[in-house]
Protein backbone atom coordinates (compact mmCIF):
# COMPACT_ATOMS: atom_id res chain seq x y z
CA UNK A 1 0.00 0.00 0.00
CA UNK A 2 1.32 3.56 -0.89
CA UNK A 3 1.80 5.51 1.83
CA UNK A 4 -0.31 8.64 2.57
CA UNK A 5 0.93 11.90 2.94
CA UNK A 6 -0.90 14.82 5.12
CA UNK A 7 -2.22 17.24 2.58
CA UNK A 8 -2.93 21.28 3.78
CA UNK A 9 -5.78 22.00 1.62
CA UNK A 10 -5.57 25.66 2.91
CA UNK A 11 -2.39 26.38 1.40
CA UNK A 12 -1.75 23.71 -1.53
CA UNK A 13 -2.63 24.28 -4.51
CA UNK A 14 -4.57 27.44 -4.43
CA UNK A 15 -2.74 30.36 -6.19
CA UNK A 16 -2.45 33.22 -3.95
CA UNK A 17 -3.24 35.93 -5.85
CA UNK A 18 -6.75 34.04 -6.12
CA UNK A 19 -6.79 34.21 -2.62
CA UNK A 20 -6.73 38.26 -1.55
CA UNK A 21 -8.96 38.84 -4.78
CA UNK A 22 -11.45 36.95 -3.91
CA UNK A 23 -11.53 37.83 0.59
CA UNK A 24 -12.05 41.26 0.23
CA UNK A 25 -14.71 43.03 1.94
CA UNK A 26 -17.21 44.81 -0.09
CA UNK A 27 -17.26 48.56 -0.13
CA UNK A 28 -21.17 48.43 1.16
CA UNK A 29 -23.77 46.40 1.28
CA UNK A 30 -25.96 49.28 1.33
CA UNK A 31 -28.96 49.33 -1.47
CA UNK A 32 -28.52 51.91 -4.63
CA UNK A 33 -30.18 55.37 -3.53
CA UNK A 34 -29.18 54.70 0.72
CA UNK A 35 -26.79 57.64 1.97
CA UNK A 36 -24.78 58.04 5.10
CA UNK A 37 -26.27 61.50 7.18
CA UNK A 38 -23.11 62.52 7.48
CA UNK A 39 -23.00 63.38 3.25
CA UNK A 40 -26.29 64.30 3.49
CA UNK A 41 -24.99 67.33 5.57
CA UNK A 42 -22.03 67.90 3.16
CA UNK A 43 -24.60 68.31 0.40
CA UNK A 44 -27.00 70.06 2.37
CA UNK A 45 -29.68 67.73 1.31
CA UNK A 46 -33.05 68.13 3.66
CA UNK A 47 -34.12 65.05 5.00
CA UNK A 48 -38.11 64.32 5.10
CA UNK A 49 -39.97 62.56 7.64
CA UNK A 50 -42.62 59.80 7.19
CA UNK A 51 -45.84 61.45 8.45
CA UNK A 52 -47.30 57.99 9.15
CA UNK A 53 -45.19 57.94 12.59
CA UNK A 54 -47.23 60.52 13.49
CA UNK A 55 -50.68 58.45 14.15
CA UNK A 56 -49.62 55.43 15.37
CA UNK A 57 -50.77 55.11 19.14
CA UNK A 58 -47.61 53.22 19.78
CA UNK A 59 -46.49 52.69 23.54
CA UNK A 60 -42.82 52.43 23.23
CA UNK A 61 -42.11 50.09 26.19
CA UNK A 62 -44.17 47.37 23.87
CA UNK A 63 -43.04 45.83 20.63
CA UNK A 64 -43.74 47.58 17.61
CA UNK A 65 -45.46 44.73 16.16
CA UNK A 66 -48.75 45.61 18.15
CA UNK A 67 -49.45 48.92 15.72
CA UNK A 68 -52.50 47.76 14.05
CA UNK A 69 -51.01 49.19 11.04
CA UNK A 70 -48.31 46.96 10.18
CA UNK A 71 -47.47 48.39 6.42
CA UNK A 72 -46.60 51.82 8.00
CA UNK A 73 -43.59 49.60 9.40
CA UNK A 74 -42.40 48.59 6.21
CA UNK A 75 -41.87 52.62 5.36
CA UNK A 76 -38.62 54.22 4.89
CA UNK A 77 -38.50 56.69 8.18
CA UNK A 78 -36.66 59.76 6.21
CA UNK A 79 -36.55 60.59 2.30
CA UNK A 80 -33.98 60.36 0.67
CA UNK A 81 -33.27 57.20 3.10
CA UNK A 82 -30.04 56.93 5.57
CA UNK A 83 -28.35 54.07 6.55
CA UNK A 84 -28.35 55.19 10.25
CA UNK A 85 -29.73 57.83 12.14
CA UNK A 86 -29.65 58.67 15.81
CA UNK A 87 -32.86 59.27 17.44
CA UNK A 88 -32.42 61.69 20.57
CA UNK A 89 -35.11 62.20 23.58
CA UNK A 90 -35.95 65.34 25.12
CA UNK A 91 -34.67 64.05 28.76
CA UNK A 92 -31.35 62.78 27.34
CA UNK A 93 -31.36 59.28 25.93
CA UNK A 94 -30.58 58.86 22.10
CA UNK A 95 -30.75 55.76 20.58
CA UNK A 96 -29.38 54.84 16.95
CA UNK A 97 -31.38 53.22 14.41
CA UNK A 98 -29.91 51.14 11.51
CA UNK A 99 -30.24 49.80 8.19
CA UNK A 100 -28.06 49.47 5.63
CA UNK A 101 -31.01 49.43 3.36
CA UNK A 102 -32.34 52.18 4.66
CA UNK A 103 -33.75 52.79 8.08
CA UNK A 104 -37.11 51.89 8.41
CA UNK A 105 -39.69 53.08 10.64
CA UNK A 106 -40.01 49.60 12.36
CA UNK A 107 -36.13 49.37 12.83
CA UNK A 108 -36.50 53.16 14.21
CA UNK A 109 -39.19 51.39 17.08
CA UNK A 110 -37.10 48.65 17.55
CA UNK A 111 -34.13 50.95 18.68
CA UNK A 112 -36.28 53.23 21.03
CA UNK A 113 -38.14 49.86 22.17
CA UNK A 114 -34.66 48.07 22.93
CA UNK A 115 -34.19 50.91 25.58
CA UNK A 116 -37.83 51.11 26.83
CA UNK A 117 -39.07 47.17 27.01
CA UNK A 118 -37.63 46.56 30.64
CA UNK A 119 -39.36 50.20 31.63
CA UNK A 120 -42.87 49.53 33.60
CA UNK A 121 -45.47 51.67 32.70
CA UNK A 122 -45.88 53.29 35.64
CA UNK A 123 -42.03 54.69 35.17
CA UNK A 124 -43.06 56.15 31.80
CA UNK A 125 -44.47 59.95 32.12
CA UNK A 126 -44.98 59.65 28.38
CA UNK A 127 -45.70 56.70 27.23
CA UNK A 128 -46.63 57.00 23.61
CA UNK A 129 -44.83 57.86 20.74
CA UNK A 130 -46.08 61.13 18.95
CA UNK A 131 -43.73 61.56 16.19
CA UNK A 132 -40.24 62.65 15.07
CA UNK A 133 -38.99 66.03 14.38
CA UNK A 134 -35.92 66.77 12.39
CA UNK A 135 -34.03 70.20 13.60
CA UNK A 136 -31.22 70.82 10.90
CA UNK A 137 -30.31 74.26 13.29
CA UNK A 138 -29.95 71.69 16.39
CA UNK A 139 -28.41 68.26 14.18
CA UNK A 140 -28.52 67.74 11.28
CA UNK A 141 -27.60 64.06 12.20
CA UNK A 142 -30.65 63.11 14.44
CA UNK A 143 -34.28 62.94 14.87
CA UNK A 144 -36.04 64.81 18.04
CA UNK A 145 -38.59 61.82 19.50
CA UNK A 146 -41.54 63.63 20.81
CA UNK A 147 -43.64 61.71 23.69
CA UNK A 148 -47.32 62.10 24.70
CA UNK A 149 -49.21 60.72 27.83
CA UNK A 150 -52.27 58.66 25.98
CA UNK A 151 -52.73 56.94 22.29
CA UNK A 152 -55.18 59.26 20.87
CA UNK A 153 -55.04 61.32 17.80
CA UNK A 154 -52.17 63.37 17.11
CA UNK A 155 -52.10 66.61 19.36
CA UNK A 156 -51.50 69.36 17.15
CA UNK A 157 -47.55 71.01 16.68
CA UNK A 158 -46.75 73.20 19.56
CA UNK A 159 -45.14 75.35 16.85
CA UNK A 160 -48.29 76.77 15.60
CA UNK A 161 -49.35 79.69 17.83
CA UNK A 162 -52.58 81.21 18.01
CA UNK A 163 -53.01 84.66 15.92
CA UNK A 164 -52.50 87.57 18.37
CA UNK A 165 -55.52 90.27 18.77
CA UNK A 166 -57.67 87.85 18.15
CA UNK A 167 -61.91 88.40 19.37
CA UNK A 168 -61.24 90.32 22.77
Amino acid sequence: MPELTKVDSAVQGIDTKEVTKESRRRASSSAAGVMNINDLEAQGIELQIAKETQGTGWKINTSPTTIEDKDILKKLLTTPPVKKIDLHFPLGLEVTARNLKGVTIKDALDAIHKAYKKRADDELDLPYLAGFEWDKEESWTRLVVHLRKDAGAPTTSKKKKAAKGGDE
